[in-house]
């Protein structure tokens, strides 16, 4: 049973310095800078080819990494550099905020297919969980905290890995897809509530139905407002392709009550077999589900995505959500095409 009564900091024993790696394929470790982006980005692409070749991280949200307040470079990642001086190991431990349920510790990186089932693995991964306790042994909440990392299943090395290093399977999300040509169902909304485009005039009020939306959520916490601003401000957000629900608040004024937020990444295409949309994310406040507000949602954006020319939109869900999200996803013609798994350490 986690202790939630001592503050972190008493909870969790963490290391009071880490010591660099050593393995005799790699010729060097150092923290990470910003003149590194590319070279995690080819890192990056190289893994996912394998790992997962439907998806491939874009340089932007390498970047985006680097930008956030709440990571520091020098002391919250790693490269590991070859003979040659290119980088064939990454790892980073990102510190997020928003910390009102639970405080996360959440794992990224990995080692590049050539130099893979040599151990550097295990020994990136070491000191990315001593990081990750020394960040979670700087909390005074009394919060539970836990170290995450997330594995596709197609890259089954990653998950013993996180099995061998203490983490365990807490969850697994499906990858669904739908095919655009199926028939759409439309859905009639009770009066007063209608379904409108997504405006940039509306992020603030789209960002707090997502916080307040996503707290029943397994390990979701608030987004902060530069982690919301780099999500709406990306080159592949669509605003085109994403709506509101907008139904009667106080005062006989709008409010938003439902959202579906929309990602176009054309280099996926190829990769992927089709053109088509990622359903991001999608949600309705407490006290406006059961109406199908949702349904109405995605009715309306795989409409527009149709009409943009695409052959399939793509979300992943939960496959254990308490709201019931796979069924409704189902329900609309989504079916599911691959896992991805989700580890923990939990304290």
């Amino acid at each position: 049973m986690v202790d939630t009564v001592r503050p972190l900091r008493d909870r969790v024993s963490a290391p009071e310095s880490l010591p660099l790696p050593s393995h005799p394929d790699v010729a060097a470790w150092r923290p990470a800078t910003v003149a590194d982006i590319d070279g995690i980005w080819q890192l990056d692409r190289a893994m996912g080819q394998v790992d997962h070749p439907n998806y491939l991280a874009t340089r932007d949200e390498i970047a985006e990494d680097f930008g956030f307040s709440h990571f520091n470079p020098a002391l919250d990642s790693l490269v590991g550099l070859d003979a040659e001086g290119r980088i064939v190991a990454n790892g980073m431990v990102m510190f997020p905020p928003g910390q009102q349920t639970l405080v996360r510790s959440v794992l990224h990186g990995g080692v590049h297919p050539e130099l893979r089932g040599r151990g550097i693995g295990r020994e990136l991964l070491a000191w990315q969980l001593g990081r990750a306790k020394q960040q979670l042994a700087s909390s005074p909440k009394t919060l539970p905290g836990w170290v995450i990392a997330f594995s596709d299943e197609r890259a089954p090395q990653n998950a013993r890995l996180y099995e061998r290093g203490g983490l365990t399977l807490a969850r697994h999300f499906l990858a669904l897809e739908r095919v655009l040509a199926d028939p759409i169902r439309e859905f009639a909304l009770a009066d007063g509530i209608r379904i409108a485009p997504y405006t940039p005039e509306l992020s603030a009020a789209v960002h707090a139905a997502r916080d307040e939306v996503f707290m029943d959520h397994w390990s979701s916490q608030p987004v902060s407002a530069e982690g919301w601003d780099a999500f709406v401000g990306a080159e592949v957000f669509r605003g085109d392709l994403s709506f509101v629900a907008l139904g009667p608040g106080p005062g006989g004024t709008e409010e938003i009550v439902g959202f579906i937020l929309t990602t176009v990444n054309e280099d996926d295409w190829e990769r992927q077999g089709f053109p088509g949309s990622y359903i991001s994310l999608v949600g309705v406040r407490r006290d406006w589900r059961g109406r199908h507000i949702a349904q109405a949602l995605l009715s309306v954006q795989l409409a527009a995505s149709r009409a943009a020319g695409h052959e399939r939109a793509t979300l992943d869900v939960d496959s254990a959500s308490a709201t019931g999200a796979l069924g409704l996803y189902t329900g609309m013609g989504f079916t599911p095409t691959n896992r991805e798994f989700a580890f923990t350490l939990e304290f």
